[in-house]
Parts: structure tokens; C-alpha cells; sequence
């Protein structure tokens, strides 16, 4: 019996070898693979950037049948450890292709979890956000610039050297972008923690509506808008992204379009138009593909059900059918990077505390599952070869004027 294990094993190993052969080949990295029967495998000189250990033979199975998501799912298990540069390792697979192993059989489970998860529903859309942004703020705060508690994409120009500061740059970015102003009435669709909403009002003095579909997001702001005593400036609904009132004098959308769904695409834009009054400036701020790519199943599957990452192109094409102008895109791919180094920097460090909130809720595998998305996507939007990016568009609903909009960018960067 233990020899026959064994030959298996020697087989099942023989088989994945290839992946990591063809890793070493693509990938400027040295590392160096464990396999269960703990034999050391060294691809390349030198000291190993990153050494994959596998615990189980069912691991080995995983990969051969599911390529870099049996991986994953794996590593998530234990089945499977990475130690070592966490980030080296994302890199060089990405490098390498990996992503694309196994891809019929990750195709098929991707396109059953959009049928499953899909947002057409208002009821699911809100099921899906919940299961992401539901989670307690208390976690949120452990790893989050303080005290705005930004969940989107930093802003860092040259001399910026902190998360606060990068977040606080943002908002100051976009309110210049779609000058906002004392006299203005804004709506921030998807507002999370309310950060935009407060620093906004703060800096300006006009009077915001939240617009959010997490339940446990909007009870946790309005309390903070009623500790603040900015009851009579500052409001948030609980509804669905698609459940338009106003109109408003500027629209804010800041990480939303990603949880649209390819078939809501075109629905949600139009809202956004719809909460914007005639001549009104408002912005898009989103992850979005350059061309037409799957969304990779690992995000959706364990991270963000019912996302689905759109490809610019498509989204200018439903904004111009939806009556609004575009009149400036800018690419912040990667500042999502150093965001998000920002953000495993202090999820690393802060772990105890986080795992202490609930032990049983925050576990080994939550970890895991979270170190992938937060380290991962850095590499993905660091990636030079990497076809996902950020986005801010700015647009007017009907063709702006020289009295409506400036006529350059200069006061974007007026600080």
C-alpha cells in the first residue's frame, strides 16, 4: 500500500512539475518548490524569493486539475504554504501565465457563480455586498487610513508618504475635478464609511447624500454623521445604486461600477446619469479592463461576488448613450498599487487585533483568502504586461460650455 502511494505521488509530481518548469522559464525569479515527499526542488541561482510547500497530495491533484485556482484553493486549505516574498510569488505567476492553466474547466465554474450571484436583482445585489462590505467596521478600521476609512484607491503624487495622506489627496483630487462647491448638493453613490462625504463638507461646505446598499455600512455612518452633529449637511439611504432620486448638483461614484455585472452595466451608467441634474459634473472613479477580459473567477469567487470588471471602451459607449459627455480620463493604476501595499502592510501588522474581533469568523483560511486579494491585486495593477487599471472619467450630463467647465486642467492641480 505504501508503495503504491508512493507511485502515485512520484507520478502526480512528474505531472505538475511542468507548471513550475515553465514558471522558471517565464519568471526572473529564483524560488524553489517542496514537494509532499519532502524532497527540495531549487529553480535558479542564489537565495529563493519565495519556496511553495506542499503539506498534501491532494494539492498536487488540485493544480493538475485546476491549474492557478487549485493552487490557490490550496494555499487557502493549507494544503499548500508559500513562504517567503508572498508578492514575488503572485508576481512570477502572472508573469508566467499561470493564471491561464485549466482555463475550460475555470471558465465553466466562472460563468455558473455570474448566473448564480448575478445583480440584476436588487435583492442580490445587496445578498452580494453584504457578504464584502458587511463585514464589522471594526475590522475595516484595523487596516484602513485613519479616520476616513477610504476603501478605494489612494492618490499618491511625488512627496506623499502615508495612506492618510494619499486618501485625503484623493478626495481633494476629485473634488477639484468636479468642482465642488459651498452652494453645491452632491450625492455619493456608494459611499462605505462616508470618508469622501465628511472630508468633503469639511473643505466645501456642501451638503452630501450617501447612497449605499450595505446594511451594517449605513447604520455604522449614520451614527457617525449623527456624533458629528451633521444631521442638517450630511444624509445616507439605504437603497440600491439603481434607485435614483434627485437630481444633484455633482455625482461622486468612487468603486462602484465594479459591483454593476456585466448585464447591469448599461442600467447602472444610466442611474448615474439620471442622479445628475442638466449641465451637472460628476465622476467615475472604477477598476476597469483595456479590452474585453473575464473577470478572474478567484476575485469573484472568494472576495467579491457578483463583480465583474468592465472594459473602459464599454463604459464610455453606455455613458455617451446615457446623455453624458466625457471630459477627462485619468489612469491611476499605480497608485492602486501602492494603495494596496499600504493596506497588506497594516492588514499584516495588525492581524491579532483583527483575529481577536472573532476568532471564528477571522480564521487561518479568511487570512489566506484576504493576504491572496490584498497582495495579489498590488502585483496585478504593478504588473507592466497587466491589463487592469483604475480609472477616473469625468463627465458632464450634455456637453459642457466654457462657462460650465474650465477650458483646461489647471485647477485640478491648484492645490
Amino acid at each position: 500500500m505504501g508503495n503504491g502511494a508512493n507511485w502515485w505521488q512520484a507520478g502526480a509530481w512528474r505531472s505538475v512539475q511542468p507548471v513550475f518548469d515553465a514558471l522558471a522559464e517565464r519568471a526572473d525569479v529564483t524560488f524553489a518548490v517542496a514537494s509532499p515527499d519532502g524532497q527540495r526542488h531549487a529553480y535558479g541561482p542564489g537565495t529563493p524569493a519565495f519556496t511553495i510547500v506542499f503539506r498534501a497530495e491532494s494539492a498536487l491533484l488540485a493544480i493538475l486539475a485546476r491549474g492557478h485556482i487549485g493552487m490557490l484553493e490550496s494555499y487557502f486549505d493549507q494544503n499548500i504554504d508559500v513562504e517567503g516574498d508572498l508578492g514575488a510569488a503572485f508576481a512570477a505567476a502572472m508573469s508566467a501565465g499561470l493564471d491561464v492553466q485549466a482555463r475550460s474547466l475555470n471558465a465553466i465554474e466562472n460563468q455558473v457563480h455570474e448566473w448564480r450571484y448575478s445583480n440584476a436583482t436588487h435583492a442580490q445585489a445587496k445578498e452580494n455586498a453584504r457578504m464584502h462590505y458587511g463585514l464589522p467596521a471594526a475590522f475595516y478600521q484595523c487596516w484602513l487610513d485613519e479616520p476616513l476609512m477610504m476603501y478605494t484607491c489612494g492618490y499618491w503624487p511625488e512627496g506623499t508618504r502615508t495612506l492618510e495622506e494619499a486618501q485625503r489627496n484623493k478626495i481633494d483630487h476629485v473634488i477639484r475635478k468636479i468642482r465642488l462647491g459651498s452652494g453645491d448638493r452632491f450625492v455619493d453613490i456608494g459611499c462605505g464609511f462616508g470618508g469622501f462625504m465628511f472630508r468633503a463638507h469639511d473643505k466645501t461646505g456642501a451638503h452630501g447624500v450617501g447612497v449605499n446598499n450595505t446594511t451594517e455600512q449605513v447604520e455604522w455612518l449614520r451614527s457617525q454623521i449623527e456624533r458629528r452633529s451633521l444631521g442638517h449637511a450630511l444624509t445616507v439611504r439605504e437603497a440600491d445604486f439603481r434607485e435614483v432620486d434627485g437630481p444633484y448638483d455633482k455625482v461622486v461614484s468612487i468603486g462602484v461600477l465594479e459591483h454593476a455585472g456585466r448585464d447591469q452595466l448599461r442600467e447602472v451608467v444610466r442611474a448615474h446619469a439620471e442622479f445628475l441634474k442638466p449641465g451637472g459634473i460628476g465622476m467615475l472613479h472604477f477598476i476597469g479592463h483595456v479590452g474585453r477580459y473575464e473577470t478572474e473567477l478567484f476575485i469573484r469567487k472568494h472576495v467579491f461576488p457578483g463583480g465583474w470588471i468592465p472594459a473602459l471602451a464599454d463604459v464610455i459607449v453606455e455613458m455617451e448613450q446615457a446623455g453624458l459627455e466625457v471630459l477627462d480620463i485619468e489612469n491611476l493604476r499605480r497608485h492602486y498599487a501602492r494603495t494596496l501595499d499600504a493596506w497588506t502592510e497594516r492588514f499584516e501588522a495588525r492581524w491579532s487585533h483583527i483575529e481577536a474581533l472573532d476568532p471564528a469568523r477571522f480564521d487561518e483560511r479568511f487570512r489566506r483568502i484576504w493576504r491572496s486579494y490584498l497582495v495579489g491585486c498590488a502585483e496585478m495593477f504593478r504588473s507592466p504586461a497587466g491589463y487592469t487599471h483604475l480609472f477616473q472619467v469625468l463627465f458632464s450630463k450634455g456637453n459642457a460650455t466654457a462657462t460650465s467647465y474650465p477650458m483646461s486642467r489647471a485647477h485640478v492641480y491648484q492645490r
